[in-house]
């Protein structure tokens, strides 16, 4: 007799299924939590080193002189990321020009696609801030919104998927991996929500985490956005749990990093129930994450300061510029009657300030035309573009 694998009950169900004219296998996981437990001795040290890495986060952010100025832009880098992964091609300028009202055309439908992630993650973390559970109502409200339109929008948004998917490979009988059939969607999904609201105190938070996001990637519920809704989870749950004051942790830049190992791990807790090297590479992207976002922090605050200090010493001039500078820190790319319109200055003062800002090296003008001319903030779009070239 060939011996039981060691962790033979995480392993779940393989189920025959007839779709798109052949017969496959499809994979029903098991309920969280896994059994046998975690064994958390692997695990003691990653959670110190992520719980830590954390901490110093919350502490930068919490001195970050407008907090909502670096969520701003850095959930727009997440969004861009997150897409990416899933193959779009837009660039974090692309994103900035289409919320630009004065943009010239960019890729529509891929920058759409970031876009509506945007919005979904922005409705998605105001619901948890008003005391909304992370739960399957608000999930598909999340997904009805990241679908809204463009690419994905005839892919039933905000609706559990009623037919069978499957990833990689052309058909179900030569895919990586088939999920489960559609009749068992909403009840492997219910259990992830109970999961969610159990009393797990044995189970710390950030394993929570990282348990939900696999068996929401392995259910798979939607037709499309899958991916990105499951990164997304990620935030949302670590909100939720309070381990996140602000949400400034987006692991999207780790998995893009490490795609090969992200996936591969995925499939190896599915076929050999290993959740526990699964949650030691996840609990290192936190802290690889937190410490990134981290320094990014306090590059973009040295940044405005050393800048801030410069035009200081333009003299007359300086007051307006000031307030351009000031301007540039929400928009870093813009038109001068923009800056004139959102600053109530005058076109001809609006202009003045921007050439100050080109002659200093902070602005650049990008588009090499005589009229509608846009500047981009160059030091700090630099800052937030890292990681960010598409795959």
């Amino acid at each position: 007799m060939p011996p039981v694998p060691p962790f033979a009950s995480r392993l779940g169900d393989r189920v025959v299924i007839s779709t798109a004219g052949e017969k496959a296998v499809a994979f029903v996981p098991p309920p969280l939590p896994p059994q046998p437990p975690i064994r958390m001795e692997r695990l003691y040290r990653p959670l110190e080193q992520a719980n830590h890495a954390l901490g110093q986060l919350d502490g930068i952010t919490s001195i970050l002189p407008d907090t909502s100025l670096f969520l701003y832009m850095y959930i727009r880098k997440e969004a861009l990321l997150s897409s990416q992964i899933e193959g779009t091609q837009s660039s974090l300028s692309d994103l900035l020009l289409f919320e630009n009202d004065e943009a010239p055309g960019v890729p529509l439908d891929d920058v759409r696609e970031v876009s509506n992630y945007v919005a979904a993650m922005n409705h998605g973390l105001a619901r948890i801030k008003d005391g909304f559970p992370v739960s399957l109502r608000l999930i598909r409200e999340i997904h009805a919104i990241l679908l809204s339109d463009g690419r994905g929008s005839n892919k039933q948004p905000g609706e559990f998927r009623r037919s069978q998917n499957w990833i990689g490979g052309t058909l179900p009988g030569n895919a990586l991996f088939v999920p489960p059939p559609p009749e068992r969607v909403l009840d492997l999904m219910s259990d992830i929500e109970k999961f969610i609201h159990a009393d797990t105190r044995s189970v710390p938070a950030l394993v929570k985490a990282g348990l939900v996001h696999v068996q929401f990637e392995t259910i798979h519920p939607f037709l499309d956005g899958n991916g990105r809704l499951g990164r997304l989870l990620i935030t949302f749950l670590l909100c939720a749990e309070s381990i996140l004051k602000e949400p400034i942790l987006y692991l999207s830049l780790y998995f893009k990093t490490h795609r090969r190992q992200y996936y591969d791990l995925l499939q190896r807790v599915r076929e050999e129930g290993d959740w526990e090297t699964w949650l030691e590479f996840f609990i290192d992207g936190i802290t690889e994450t937190s410490r990134q976002a981290a320094d990014a922090a306090r590059e973009i605050l040295d940044l405005f300061e050393t800048d801030r200090s410069r035009i200081e010493r333009l003299g007359r001039p300086a007051g307006s510029a000031l307030r351009v500078h000031q301007l540039l820190q929400q928009k870093p790319i813009l038109t001068i009657s923009q800056a004139a319109r959102s600053l109530g200055l005058s076109m001809p003062t609006a202009a003045k300030s921007v050439r100050h800002l080109v002659a200093m090296g902070l602005l650049r003008e990008v588009t090499g035309r005589r009229r509608g001319r846009m500047f981009v903030y160059d030091g700090y779009l630099e800052i937030l573009n890292r990681g960010t070239a598409p795959l």
